[in-house]
């Protein structure tokens, strides 16, 4: 009884086993079935061996230009290089396999060319029809391999597979720009989207395609038919002039590195537009060299310090407080409530001076000054500010921007030293882009404009969408007090902090800015371990100005001012870039009187020449004493103004005499009698070596000298 449960059992385990293996052969011929039935329903061929499926075809990512459709970012593909040896004739593939394997391992050396030729050779006899060659080949590769034996054949014949496998975004420029620029990035958990990437991602994606796939032993594989075309993305043609960034770049690496600073950014702005031309941030890495790492200039916000003191003035003129030639007397250090300090730099005493020139010497008596008309109505001064569009973002199409720190009387950080403090550039706080932003409007005659990365969105010649300039305040104050004050930041550069950094070549206006700002600690360092932020804003040229900049540097040590640490770097890309600008340079021959003469002209064929010459405007007459009306070849001379046709022999069975002529029209004469020309040199023939008018003999050589 115990044998035959045990024999019942075995043959239940045996059924049941038989019938979970029919279960999975029929699930796996469903599952081919339905692939096939899809490959059909797609426009691909059902194929009862060779299954096939519709996949996404990711289409290439547009690239981001400078304003001189220069690339910033680009895509790189690459390939994977695949090769049906089955499909090849035997001769061709006998006569020309040993040559291809040579150039295979001449191209990719990684294996020998008898190890190519044994790889393929096998692949062919085993009927392989996706034999893999190299990955991640090149486009400059992939075009190469077009012109090897076999593979020139064609994809039918000479069965290269080159499919895309992978495109890689690059930027040709390195470090240039590397935050600016940013990234997108999405998982499955976040959508990552910084700089200019991230913000236009929309635009630079494409819309994807679809594409057949089919199944092989090795795993499923593009077949390179195409079911619907992706969409490439548009490209992104930036407000950056890569030429100035550049500069700026370099300028600002070079003052870091010689301060032994902790970090900078540098923007440069169209004073009329807003468009960025430039932004820099560096930062000291732990191998000691400077890196975009972040991006300050628009995302990092501390305390501006005496550049502020220009809105603090133009507060206390719009509300009548002052008169800029109102004198003030200075001290070393000014005291609010019994023990609250602000010291002058280096403890200097200026004496008795006017507002005006107490601005210019960035003295601390402006405290005092603000302090005094201010003292009994600090709301008043606060809300003056914000009308300047001090205390709200700039609204950039980046991301990162932060809210500037303007804080008002009965709030929770308002206390009795903030009026002085903050009329300073203390207890606010404010990005290097947006400081830029308030004196940009200064020398736009009151208009501040917001700062713009990308001027336009274009698909090939089509302009997809563009970027006006956007007009945030169409005027901050009133002329009467944008004169006042764009005088006194004139002054600055001419008797003030900036005297030692005007140009040459124009006038520069700005203002210089020092602040003590916090340790990495939050603290406040100890003498000789005090950080500094050291800035100078402004713009150039005084007369219709048309960059305004910012220069911002962090650094620790007791001579960190903004005017030798920021200025210089000011001044040098201020300089550079009027240099290079053709609108500050006047043509040397702008009022010269145009002399036209007829330019020089070979010899050759008559119709020829006279469309040309029509096409250039240049006139041409027939020599009177050797007609050319009727001639098919011509000298030419020029005389004067006009081209002088005369006639020139030829010969019908005779060697032609092409001396004078280019090098086409000689061969060509030549070649006709059924002789061969052979040139050395270049320009036009100045020497033949079988006479005009000899008997010519077909097969016979002329060599032609061109000079």
């Amino acid at each position: 009884m115990k044998e035959k449960k045990d024999i019942l059992w075995r043959v239940y385990l045996i059924y049941f086993g038989f019938v979970i293996v029919m279960c999975i052969v029929i699930g796996k011929t469903f599952s081919i079935q339905t692939d096939g039935v899809k490959s059909v329903l797609i426009g691909g061929e059902s194929d009862e061996k060779i299954p096939t499926r519709s996949v996404k075809r990711i289409p290439r990512r547009g690239e981001v230009l400078d304003i001189n459709h220069t690339p910033l970012i680009t895509s790189v593909s690459f390939f994977e290089i695949h090769m049906d040896p089955t499909v090849c004739k035997q001769q061709d593939f006998d006569d020309n396999i040993m040559e291809l394997s040579q150039k295979l391992s001449g191209l990719f050396p990684e294996m020998s060319a008898h190890e190519y030729e044994t790889h393929i050779r096998r692949g062919r006899e085993r009927g392989q029809r996706y034999l893999l060659i190299k990955r991640k080949a090149t486009n400059y590769e992939r075009n190469l391999l077009r012109t090897f034996p076999i593979f020139n054949l064609g994809r039918n014949k000479g069965g290269l597979i080159d499919l895309e496998e992978t495109i890689i975004r690059k930027r040709p420029h390195g470090e240039l720009l590397k935050r600016t620029l940013g990234y997108y990035k999405k998982t499955k958990n976040e959508e990552l989207r910084v700089g200019i990437e991230g913000a236009f991602h929309e635009y630079l994606v494409g819309e994807p395609g679809l594409e057949i796939e089919q199944k092989i032993s090795t795993g499923w594989k593009k077949t390179g038919q195409i079911v619907k075309d992706a969409v490439e993305g548009a490209n992104v043609v930036t407000t950056i002039d890569k030429g100035i960034q550049e500069v700026a770049h370099s300028e600002l690496m070079q003052q870091l590195k010689s301060q032994g600073a902790k970090s900078g950014s540098v923007i440069v702005m169209d004073v009329k537009t807003g468009y960025v031309k430039a932004i820099v941030n560096l930062t000291l890495a732990n191998d000691g060299e400077y890196y975009e790492l972040y991006n300050q200039a628009i995302g990092t916000k501390e305390v501006p310090g005496s550049t502020f003191k220009l809105a603090s003035l133009m507060a206390a003129l719009e509300d009548k407080k002052i008169n800029m030639d109102d004198t003030v007397e200075t001290a070393t250090k000014y005291t609010y409530f019994g023990k609250n300090t602000l010291n002058e730099a280096h403890n200097n005493y200026y004496g008795r001076v006017t507002i005006k020139r107490a601005f210019e010497l960035s003295s601390n008596v402006i405290s005092r000054v603000i302090y005094n008309a201010y003292k009994n109505e600090p709301t008043t001064f606060v809300d003056r500010l914000k009308s300047f569009g001090l205390g709200e973002p700039l609204g950039l199409d980046l991301v990162g921007e932060p809210t500037p720190t303007l804080y008002s009387p009965g709030s929770a950080n308002w206390s009795g030293i903030s009026l002085p403090w903050m009329s300073v550039g203390y207890e606010v706080q404010q990005t290097p882009m947006q400081t830029l932003a308030f004196y940009n409007a200064v020398a736009n005659n009151g208009k501040m404009v917001k700062p713009q990365f990308v001027q336009e969105i274009i698909r090939g010649s089509e302009v997809v969408k563009y970027f006006k300039p956007i007009v945030l305040k169409q005027k901050i104050c009133s002329d009467k007090t944008l004169g006042i004050l764009q005088s006194c930041l004139e002054g600055v550069m001419k008797t003030g902090t900036g005297k030692r950094l005007t140009s040459s070549y124009f006038d520069i206006a700005g203002k210089t800015g020092t602040a003590e700002i916090l340790n990495d600690n939050n603290q406040y360092g100890a003498k000789g371990e005090k950080k500094y932020l050291a800035s100078f804003v402004g713009y150039f040229p005084v007369k219709d100005p048309m960059y305004s900049c910012i220069v911002s540097i962090s650094a620790s040590g007791e001579n960190i001012y903004g005017a030798t640490v920021s200025g210089t770097v000011f001044s040098a890309i201020a300089n550079k870039v009027y240099a290079t600008s053709l609108k500050y340079h006047k043509a040397i021959n702008e009022n010269n009187k145009r002399i036209f003469t007829a330019p020089y002209s070979k010899d050759g064929n008559r119709y020829d020449l006279q469309r040309i010459l029509k096409y250039l405007g240049v006139k041409y007459i027939q020599n009177p004493i050797s007609d050319a009306s009727n001639e098919e070849w011509v000298s030419t001379k020029a005389n004067d103004q006009l081209i002088e046709f005369s006639k020139r022999y030829v010969g019908k069975n005779t060697v032609p005499n092409v001396l004078g002529m280019s090098a086409k029209d000689a061969v060509y004469l030549i070649e006709n009698t059924g002789m061969n020309a052979r040139i050395n040199g270049f320009g036009k023939v100045v020497k033949q070596t079988v006479p005009a008018g000899s008997l010519i003999f077909r097969g016979g050589l002329i060599e032609l000298t061109l000079e």
